[in-house]
């Protein structure tokens, strides 16, 4: 969408892949607040629906791998990914970067 007012151009896009400003770099996809709430959700509807439909139905995962999951170890694996973001790896660094306050903090 663009908009031109006051003699200036204003555009609306929506930036696929990486971001072109600094302060929104990163997936596209990924950003805001709402991601890790809507995996929440993704892996407790993964678990209640196991609960339904039990043992006998199976995934690929990870996909490509010809290994077999339930909904019940696909909604655990979700899991630990999603926490392996935040928890700290064996060198005691987090997942996300050099960045010292992603690093250092204490929480």
């Amino acid at each position: 969408m663009v908009l031109d007012f006051d003699r200036r151009t204003c555009r609306l896009d929506y930036e696929a892949g990486e971001s072109h400003s600094g302060p929104f770099g990163g997936n596209s996809n990924w950003r805001g607040p709402v991601w890790f709430p809507l995996n929440f959700l993704a892996i407790e509807s993964l678990r209640h629906l196991h609960n339904f439909v039990g043992e006998d139905l199976t995934v690929e995962l990870p996909t490509g791998s010809g290994n077999r999951a339930n909904l019940d170890q696909v909604a655990t694996e979700l899991r630990r990914r999603l926490l392996g973001l935040f928890l700290l790896d064996a060198n005691g660094r987090r997942a996300h970067g050099p960045n010292p306050h992603f690093q250092n903090d204490p929480t």
